[in-house]
């Protein structure tokens, strides 16, 4: 179908503004307050650039990466060094490296092996020279514990993995408890025991407890843990347990919402505000000493604010400020003065564009239960009857927020109206809505996003024979799915590193998300019982029900959804004559990192929905 009609309302974003490296991200402060650092472009590759907080001299580069960029760091407690992790080619077996801020000196901190992967799993203002790493070199399924000495870079074995799934440490570095799940679900948390240096029982949490429950932070004394649980509840509520008595206290709840966050006092780790992601983000103060702080700084910009406390004196906070029509901006605080000192924001190309606001809306999917979304609008033209996006998010245990999306961007931008949708088995709005998912990948969860194409439809905003479907990772098999299951409700579709065959999917997962498999299987289904369900689900074995161009697009070094993901489906798709674009992107993982990978996708993406749609063109 091709459709020619033109939408101007607004000048074009260039794509290389949205989808190009950021100008400067991620900044952080060190401990001591006297740097800034953050990640910004060395020769078109992102790299941590440093310098003085007061600006007495200019930020440079301290890593040197000339392949697929940096994505994140840490200050150290010592005052000296910083970590990041590295992967290659988007395999996720992270090596670790520290950079010594006086000397300049890079080190590898852990084994450069294709089948090791290091987990930073501790570090601690109170001890400064320290951090706990998790490595996988002696079984590959499991992360053993490794104190390291950022001084010499040595590492010592602190405790041999038995089977868990993640540790739980305190704030002096000692391993205190770990997870694990049995096969029917249930997760055990363990705490270690102080006369017998044991581990035993603290907690059972049954299946339908276990996304919404954990451990968030022991206190600084280590008598009591703050922890997230909806036992006993429907949605997630922030908990405070005497670890001496047993006592347990609801620091703040929602009977809808669960907590999705929580400040921490930086000296006591005590809680001092809760977070509840609900249509916008909202902070439940606990601790009325920072009730002005975040007053003031929700007044300083209508956006979702999100604080960092790494300086230890408490007196600055870096804070972002996030909204779906702008860049991020960020801005350090100073408590003492209540002056909120902006530093930038992460693309300033973006100011010299209209860009489009994004709204929540919610609806009654078809076996009434109550589903959240949100809704972009290309600016500046009637919202009816618009050529539309269905935009799936990832995970699927994860969900859509409200703040700046490049893709959703992108989407309005060119012409079209974009739906996404936290379909049941996402998380944030309780556990009956997450458990609603279970074992309904392609049936009651495919619904959901169906529906909100329906609801798009019965708004008047969407035209019915103008609705595409797009998403990465779960988004790209509900892209596939909704092809298949759906043939006749979307005119193309847009698949991003998504499965095609569930039952090869569960078979190849990485080796160390083998101590979790119980949760796929609850979850997804298991392939020892549910076999026939899961073929059945799989959008590879209804190709033949496909009628729509398919855009397919995968990295090669995938580790969660190999490569055999997409080409089993683009063999079907050939099989059958149906027009297809397939992109294989060699040296790409989960994802695009690369800004010429992005551009390469986008270039190709951007035409294919003109074609079929009738959006614009760069």
């Amino acid at each position: 179908m091709e459709h020619t009609e033109t939408y101007d309302a607004v000048p074009l974003v260039p794509r290389e503004v949205l989808f190009g490296n950021p100008d400067r991200v991620a900044p952080a402060l060190s401990p001591d307050g006297t740097r800034i650092g953050y990640i910004a472009p060395d020769d078109g590759v992102l790299n941590v650039w440093v310098g003085p907080r007061d600006g007495s001299a200019a930020p440079r580069p301290v890593t040197r990466d000339r392949d697929r960029g940096i994505r994140t760091f840490r200050f150290c407690h010592d005052d000296r060094h910083l970590v990041y992790l590295q992967d290659v080619g988007g395999d996720e077996n992270w090596v670790l490296f520290s950079v010594d801020l006086a000397t300049g000196e890079e080190r590898r901190l852990t084994p450069a092996d294709a089948k090791v992967q290091a987990q930073l799993i501790g570090r601690s203002r109170w001890h400064p020279h320290e951090l706990l790493v998790g490595l996988n070199d002696r079984d590959p399924r499991l992360h053993d514990v490794h104190r390291l000495d950022l001084r010499t870079g040595q590492l010592t074995l602190v405790e041999e993995n038995p089977g868990y799934v993640a540790w739980e440490v305190d704030s002096d570095l000692v391993v205190r408890g770990a997870v694990t799940y049995r096969p029917d679900g249930t997760e055990l948390i363990a705490l270690r025991d102080d006369d017998s240096g044991q581990f035993r029982p603290f907690r059972e949490i049954a299946h339908e407890d276990t996304t919404g429950t954990g451990i968030v932070s022991f206190t600084r004394d280590g008598r009591a843990l703050l922890m997230i649980s909806s036992v006993d509840a429907n949605a997630s509520r922030l908990v405070r347990v005497d670890l001496d008595t047993g006592e347990e206290r609801v620091l703040a709840a929602d009977d809808t919402y669960d907590v999705s966050g929580v400040l921490l006092h930086p000296e006591t780790l005590e809680a001092q505000a809760a977070v509840f992601a609900r249509d916008r983000r909202e902070y439940v103060v606990l601790d009325e000493t920072v009730r002005g702080d975040l007053d003031l700084l929700h007044a300083h910009r209508d956006a979702e604010l999100t604080v960092d406390r790494t300086e230890r004196g408490d007196r600055l906070w870096l804070v972002s400020h996030a909204r779906p029509d702008g860049p991020v901006e960020y801005a350090v605080y100073d408590r003492g003065t209540g002056d909120v000192a902006r530093l930038f924001v992460h693309k300033e190309a973006l100011t010299r564009y209209v860009l489009a606001p994004t709204e929540p809306y919610e609806f009654t999917a078809r076996d009434g239960l109550t589903v959240h979304g949100y809704v972009t609008f290309p600016v500046g033209v009637p919202r009816r009857g618009l050529p539309t996006v269905v935009h799936v998010h990832g995970g699927p245990w994860a969900r859509d927020t409200w703040g700046f999306d490049p893709q959703v961007q992108w989407f309005a931008n060119r012409g079209y109206a974009v739906v996404q949708v936290d379909f049941r088995g996402s998380t944030g709005y309780g556990k009956a809505f997450v458990n609603a998912g279970d074992k309904q990948w392609g049936a009651a969860m495919q619904d959901d996003v169906s529906d909100a194409a329906a609801y798009a439809v019965g708004q008047g905003w969407a035209d019915p024979e103008r609705i595409a479907i797009s998403g990465g990772s779960y988004g790209g098999y509900a892209a596939l799915a909704g092809v298949t299951f759906t043939p006749d409700l979307y005119r193309c579709a847009i698949d991003v590193c998504g499965p095609s065959n569930l039952l090869t999917l569960i078979a190849s997962l990485p080796d160390y998300w083998q101590p979790a498999i119980t949760l796929f299987h609850k979850r997804m289904g298991d392939p020892a019982t549910d076999e026939a369900m899961l073929k059945d689900r799989s959008p590879l074995n209804h190709a033949d029900e496909i009628r729509v161009p398919v855009l397919v697009a995968q990295g090669a070094n995938d580790p969660r959804v190999k490569q055999a993901e997409a080409e089993q489906i683009v063999q079907a798709l050939r099989a059958g004559g149906i027009d297809h674009e397939y992109l294989l992107f060699e040296d790409e993982g989960h994802g695009l990192a690369k800004p010429q990978n992005r551009e390469r996708f986008f270039a190709a993406a951007e035409p294919f929905l003109a074609r079929h749609l009738g959006g614009r063109v760069e």
